[in-house]
């Protein structure tokens, strides 16, 4: 494939490096006449390990030159990646000045190109920018539209400084976010060769997953990082405790907590974030991220609560009210928080739970049911139909099969807040769902 990249920086280097490597015939794209010349004599403009080596057999071959002349570049390729800079400006935002000035090149000289192009942003940007402004830019200067006379998508990039080039010929997955499946399409044959699985998603996704990723993995430095500082003011070393909790990889590390959706609950994790987090303070242990938890944790439920307001409607039903489907445990159940703040505000509120209807009268929890939360069990309905069908706002709060029929049938015009993931697409008026 004939490859043009727009940006000889980190990322943009690195990819023409590999893409030469793997045959494709790429032209590198930069302003500074020096990265120009550093590629075209085979030398790296950055440090990192082994991409000297492949720069100098990718100019030796006749597969990777460097230029300044944007024309040039985007008349001998069919596929133009944007790898420019997107630093920081002072109040967080990013600077996209680079990312806009670079739209406006390609889409000038796509105004006078016959063949269709495709323009890759694999810049960290974030969601919305493509859509909102590269778009935009590249449809005004070259008077086409995106999609139909050329090609747009987003390919975000999962390349580790020092080990760059590893990550590219072995990556975990490759992220495509695609305006069109022609674009999505050839941006999958760049990636056919790599052993690792293509992922197509919409535009908006694939920019979110760059910045959640990115996110993610400074948790979990933060993370390791405030339980060694607790370990290590109790006499423990924080690398042990941490190899040990790696090596769980069926909750610790992997999916199962991973899904957006409702506040966590139930008698352990309420319980033990307020222990650890009052033991650091005592210990002088700085724990900004450990100590954020339980806020973050309530302002879920509080949001669960504004959807619920934001409909003003009056009698509201609730599908669920133990902390987790398949149990009758009411300890620290956020779906008892979100029953209670709407009690409090007043509202016409009837509840089903077939688990808490048997604990009511079989269960260890009968007690807890009827002392410690009498006004909530006087709202219990034991019929399903009943609670449906007296309800102008459903709120599903438990996975279960019986609860379906909230949404796929019922009276019209019923509004219903998802915070399970019933919903199989996102928010509208009449169904809001708490993440999606």
């Amino acid at each position: 494939m004939h490859v043009s990249i727009f940006g000889m920086g980190y990322v943009g280097a690195v990819c023409a490096a590999c893409l030469a490597d793997r045959g494709h015939q790429v032209i590198g794209v930069d302003i500074s006449q020096f990265k120009v010349d550093l590629i075209n004599q085979g030398r790296s403009p950055i440090v990192e390990p082994g991409l000297e080596a492949l720069l100098t057999k990718g100019v030796a071959s006749g597969l990777l030159r460097a230029t300044r002349d944007t024309v040039d570049a985007i008349i001998n390729s069919q596929l133009t990646m944007i790898c420019v800079g997107t630093p920081s400006k002072k109040s967080g935002d990013l600077d996209l000045s680079y990312i806009e000035a670079v739209a406006r090149e390609i889409g000038a000289v796509i105004r006078h190109k016959r063949d269709r192009h495709t323009v890759v942003v694999r810049s960290t940007v974030l969601p919305g920018t493509v859509h909102n402004i590269v778009v935009p830019i590249l449809e005004a200067e070259s008077g086409k539209r995106a999609g139909i006379d050329f090609g747009v998508a987003v390919n975000p990039e999962f390349l580790r400084e020092s080990t760059a080039i590893r990550d590219y010929n072995a990556p975990p997955m490759t992220v495509i976010g695609e305006w069109d499946s022609r674009s999505g399409d050839l941006l999958a044959l760049l990636y056919a060769e790599l052993d690792a699985p293509i992922i197509r998603k919409p535009i908006e996704v694939a920019e979110m997953v760059k910045y959640s990723c990115n996110v993610w993995h400074a948790t979990k430095v933060a993370f390791a990082n405030e339980i060694g500082n607790i370990a290590k003011a109790v006499g423990v070393d924080g690398r042990q405790v941490m190899e040990v909790v790696c090596e769980d990889t069926t909750l610790n590390l992997s999916n199962y907590y991973m899904r957006p959706g409702f506040a966590f609950g139930g008698s352990c994790l309420p319980k033990d974030v307020r222990a650890l987090t009052y033991r650091a303070l005592q210990l002088d242990a700085p724990i900004p991220l450990i100590s954020s938890l339980m806020r973050s944790n309530q302002a879920q439920v509080r949001k669960a609560f504004d959807l619920v307001e934001s409909f003003g409607e009056r009698r509201i039903g609730m599908l669920g009210l133990s902390f987790k489907s398949k149990t009758d445990d009411l300890r620290e159940s956020p779906l008892v928080e979100l029953a209670e703040m709407l009690i409090g505000k007043g509202y016409d509120l009837s509840i089903f739970d077939q688990n808490i209807q048997y604990a009511r009268v079989h269960g260890a929890n009968r007690d807890y049911i009827n002392v410690k939360i009498p006004h909530i069990s006087s709202l219990l309905k034991t019929d399903i139909e009943e609670v449906i069908d007296c309800s102008d706002v459903l709120v599903l709060g438990l996975r279960d099969r019986s609860f379906e029929k909230a949404i796929n049938g019922g009276r019209h015009g019923r509004k219903v807040v998802d915070l399970v993931g019933y919903m199989p697409h996102v928010s509208t008026e009449e169904m809001q769902g708490i993440c999606w």
